[in-house]
């Protein structure tokens, strides 16, 4: 049995891989900031799926307890074959409206703790020759929609980076770009959004198991949702002013009036 670790594996899109890789025989190490919601997924996993979960307890916002969850990524006696960067969230304030305080731990969770784990679990996983690692990031990292559409915008270039520099080693690294989907993330963060269109909504379980049909395919990019692979192509073409008018306009109705 192969064994994945997934960090924000409590809910959203970081438990539906948790679902999805049990189901397919994996052993689990997940990672979350709350040790009580950790035993909650812990143990519906093992009743459900008979697979051993090890639960780690970490604030990836914080340098020593992503240290932690590194050491354990780049254990050679207990070797991680997938690695999934999940954690991750967002704020309803703009940037100069919200607590700077608070954009730097974003900054740390979304990009540094990429970072440190990736690196972690490239160099392990090349000395092995094999392991996959997913670093969930967004389609709004086509789009200039604040500060959390430019750090998903750094997780899918560093991605790609990444895969480039393991190319023939036997491991590879995708960016998972999902656009809306139907979990807690925004309901957490304060963010409106009711005035999305359905069309638009994407489901968590379906948009993993796209995402691994296409690390097994070998894919860089992995961008679920005919809808969301049309603006990821139109995003590439549009000139920057008209995209930015545009990416401000979505932003805006998803913000509470203040």
């Amino acid at each position: 049995m192969r064994t994945a670790l997934v960090t924000g594996a409590t809910s959203g899109i970081g438990h539906a891989f948790c679902r999805e890789l049990a189901e397919r025989g994996n052993n689990l190490v997940i990672v979350a900031r709350h040790r009580a919601r950790l035993e909650n997924v812990s143990d519906e996993l093992r009743a459900r799926y008979s697979i051993h979960v090890e639960i780690l307890a970490a604030d990836l916002s914080k340098r020593a307890q992503l240290r932690r969850v590194a050491d354990r990524v780049a254990d050679h006696e207990r070797p991680i074959d997938l690695l999934v960067n999940n954690a991750g969230f967002a704020m309803s304030k703009s940037f100069l409206k919200g607590d700077l305080a608070d954009e730097e731990a974003m900054l740390d969770v979304l990009c540094r703790a990429v970072l440190v784990l990736s690196h972690a679990g490239a160099l392990s996983m090349k000395e092995r020759g094999r392991g996959h690692i997913i670093n969930v990031s967004s389609v709004a990292g086509f789009l200039p929609m604040g500060t959390y559409s430019a750090s998903k915008a750094w997780c899918t270039t560093f991605t790609e980076a990444l895969a480039h520099e393991l190319a023939g080693s036997g491991v590879s690294a995708t960016a998972l770009c999902p656009g809306f989907t139907r979990t807690e993330f925004h309901e957490r963060a304060n963010i409106n959004m009711s005035r999305i269109p359905k069309p638009l909504w994407l489901e968590a379980d379906w948009l993993v198991r796209d995402c691994l049909d296409d690390v097994r395919a070998g894919k860089v990019i992995s961008v679920p949702g005919v809808q969301y692979k049309v603006i990821a192509g139109i995003a590439q073409f549009v000139p920057n002013g008209l995209l930015r008018a545009v990416s401000g306009r979505v932003d805006s109705i998803r913000r509470p009036k203040r």
